[in-house]
């Protein structure tokens, strides 16, 4: 099956004039909430350097979403994300907070790669401070309106993105994907980057080992270069169902699509069920064209009655919603049972 774009898109572009976010708005987390949906957005300017902030829109039906900040809805307040704030993840946890993950950068990344940015060569810097690495950030919040950073979560020796957290404890423990970006070889069990999975007794630390939950599987052309968790999970009465993206090809023939598989809800280190198929592929112009060409990235999805909401940016450069009848979306997952 596939998701069904909405006619309307995209639902959010850049807004001319503005100073943080003229250039691109893509990549959005949502949540829905007490009869509202809430979007965090990641945004950029027309600027030499590309700075790069997260924004808030608000909408009754999913698809009419209003800007309500005019200016970025949170400033960095630690050195890991000084650079920059990238594809925020939205749950509610049952302590009533909000928890966002995100992507960020010490240094903007334009900066360090023309050799301009900061440089943190000392002895006591992190090898992610020293080469810029992309670590994992996490901010609480109740309202939208004021955020508490509680700091990086991810390892400081590897560039480590799409960090999701499950909205629940299962067995007792929190649970945790996301993508190292270095771990691949004979070592690591697959030979490109996959999505890992792990496990804290705390939110903020994650001690416990990492596991290898899935590789590019090679009989899916869509996704054998890397893959990786897009939005957070939804439990379904079958499992935990994950929304994920697949990459392949190179620039510019490279492309972003999505898929969906399910976990198992008890113990979410099994796959139950993985369709070969995508569900989601760029084919309008605002996704084959834009910062970056062939790119439908979904970090936000909703369920609201029986219809799947899913949000993603169209080659980074502007906000779409395609959606689908859950239960069908469901039957699809289930529908290549793992032996």
């Amino acid at each position: 099956m596939k998701l069904k774009k909405f006619e309307g898109n995209p639902i959010l572009k850049p807004l001319p004039g503005s100073d943080w976010e003229s250039y691109a708005v893509c990549n959005p987390g949502v949540i829905y909430d007490k009869g509202r949906f809430t979007m965090l957005y990641r945004a950029s300017a027309e600027t030499e350097v590309y700075w790069i902030y997260l924004g808030k829109a608000e909408s009754a039906d999913g698809y009419d979403f209003k800007r309500v900040s005019e200016r970025p809805i949170y400033t960095p307040t630690q050195l890991f994300e000084a650079g920059d704030m990238e594809d925020p993840r939205i749950v509610k946890m049952r302590d009533g907070y909000f928890y966002v993950t995100y992507a960020a950068r010490a240094v903007p990344y334009t900066l360090f790669a023309i050799g301009k940015g900061p440089k943190y060569h000392s002895a006591n810097s992190s090898r992610a401070l020293r080469e810029n690495l992309t670590r994992t950030g996490l901010l609480r919040t109740k309202d939208f309106e004021k955020f508490e950073c509680l700091g990086p979560i991810s390892r400081e020796d590897v560039d480590d993105r799409d960090c999701v957290i499950f909205p629940e404890k299962i067995g007792g423990k929190f649970w945790m994907l996301h993508r190292p970006a270095e771990w691949g070889g004979a070592k690591y069990g697959t030979e490109k980057p996959g999505m890992w999975i792990t496990s804290s007794d705390k939110l903020t630390r994650w001690k416990d080992k990492s596991r290898l939950l899935a590789a590019p599987d090679p009989s899916a052309p869509w996704q054998t270069l890397k893959i990786g968790a897009s939005c957070p999970p939804i439990k379904t009465r079958y499992g935990w169902l994950l929304m994920y993206h697949g990459v392949q090809g190179a620039k510019p023939e490279r492309y972003y699509r999505q898929g969906v598989l399910m976990l198992d809800l008890k113990d979410p280190r099994k796959i139950i069920s993985r369709p070969k198929d995508f569900v989601l592929e760029p084919s309008a112009p605002f996704e084959k064209a834009g910062v970056e060409e062939n790119v439908v990235f979904a970090v936000g999805n909703v369920v609201v009655g029986d219809t799947y909401f899913c949000y993603y940016g169209g080659a980074d450069m502007v906000i779409g919603v395609a959606t689908a009848p859950f239960n069908q979306l469901v039957d699809f997952a289930m529908s290549a049972t793992v032996k």
